[in-house]
């Protein structure tokens, strides 16, 4: 489950027309948003306030062992339409589940960009390009997490990220990153501050050029539309001396697909040697599936995860999305790790509880902890 300030940000992509999509670091999120879904620890608590169209703030509180909170506060140049947790569509603003792939769309140029942004006081022009600002602190330990976003030009965002607090050994972390994005291709450049890591990633989408062919062309309605997609990224520690780099391929249905939903992918890391290929489905409104399979050429190691999310609707004869109000996610994994969460909404609150069990604990010595972890999360925003 998203939390509200994630939820804000994702608004801010959607107010700017910028495709998050369209990125070689979301190839598996399908997948992973069924598989690898984060599941509660302990009792977490959330209030926000969206105070106005360009600012929120949010209190959370946790009772893992030791008391803890955090604190924080957003900014945006320009008016979020951010639903509260009474109004909020669970199934596209709360919950990441399948992800379905829209068609690709050109940019927008640059005179019908600045028509929607310019902002005229006393005669002067006085707007300028969509900038979002928001820092979080977290309690007792006093460490400070903060997120800098603007729009350089059409195609182009820029983000800085850092991390710093009296409780970190190395003072501090500092990413930074510029997104660019085309329709046909996007590009991401990285430098981070931990290790002076300098990084690249790419993603290329086979097929139509919305620049030159903004309208996808007319196919028989019983014809499949999918699209192709091949990434990769390379990165660098300049004072550790180390490498890296994945390639990736992706082939998802498009809307308009006569079938079912359902998207495949396949990465491999040559230096590491692991290669991982997944495939999820989306078996009508109410129900998604999605199996991942992994597998280290020189140690031989394997893996098998499978997982599905059930929608539970308000009323039977329903077939709305936005009725939909509950979610049961689970995952297996061949380890014998079982993850369970129960997601939906109460009156004005939204709630997500759920753990995770190690089968394998029952049969070691001495026996274990069958329960990893459990734990409740309720969120609650105006």
């Amino acid at each position: 489950m998203l939390d509200f300030m994630d939820r804000v940000q994702n608004a801010f992509y959607s107010a700017i027309h910028w495709n998050r999509d369209n990125s070689y670091a979301r190839l598996n999120e399908s997948a992973r948003a069924l598989l690898d879904f984060p599941t509660p620890r302990g009792i977490h608590l959330s209030l926000s306030s969206l105070s106005s169209p360009q600012s929120a703030t949010s209190f959370s509180l946790s009772s893992l062992g030791p008391i803890s909170g955090s604190l924080s506060y957003l900014y945006s140049s320009i008016p979020l339409p951010v639903p509260s947790t009474a109004n909020a569509c669970l199934q596209s603003d709360v919950i990441e589940g399948y992800r379905q792939l829209q068609e690709l769309v050109p940019p927008r140029n640059k005179e019908e960009a600045e028509r929607e942004r310019e902002v005229w006081l006393g005669g002067e022009r006085i707007d300028q390009k969509e900038a979002l600002l928001y820092g979080r602190m977290y309690l007792p330990r006093g460490v400070l997490e903060g997120l800098w976003m603007r729009r350089v030009d059409e195609t182009s965002v820029g983000v800085v990220k850092g991390v710093s607090g009296a409780g970190r050994g190395d003072g501090g972390t500092l990413l930074a990153m510029l997104q660019q994005d085309v329709g046909k291709w996007s590009m991401e450049y990285m430098y981070s501050s931990d290790v002076a890591l300098l990084g690249w990633r790419g993603l290329y989408n086979f097929g139509r050029d919305p620049r030159t062919h903004p309208d996808p062309p007319e196919l028989p309605p019983d014809k499949p539309v999918g699209r192709f997609s091949a990434g990769a990224e390379l990165y660098y520690g300049v004072l550790n001396k180390s490498a890296g780099m994945s390639t990736g391929l992706r082939y998802t249905t498009l809307p308009k697909h006569p079938g079912i939903p359902l998207t495949m992918t396949v990465t491999l890391n040559p230096l590491m040697g692991h290669i991982s290929a997944t495939y999820a489905v989306r078996a009508g409104e109410s129900a998604a599936f999605a199996s991942r399979f992994e597998f280290n050429i020189y140690s031989y190691e394997s893996d098998v995860v499978v997982g599905c999310e059930l929608w539970s609707r308000k009323s039977p004869e329903s077939s709305k999305r936005k009725d939909l109000s509950f979610l049961g996610s689970a995952r297996l994994s061949q380890k014998g790790q079982l993850g369970l969460l129960w997601e939906g909404r109460i009156k004005e609150l939204l709630f997500s509880v759920g753990g995770t069990v190690d089968f394998r604990e029952t049969g070691r010595m001495g026996g274990g902890r069958l329960v990893k972890k459990v734990g409740l999360e309720v969120q609650y925003s105006s």
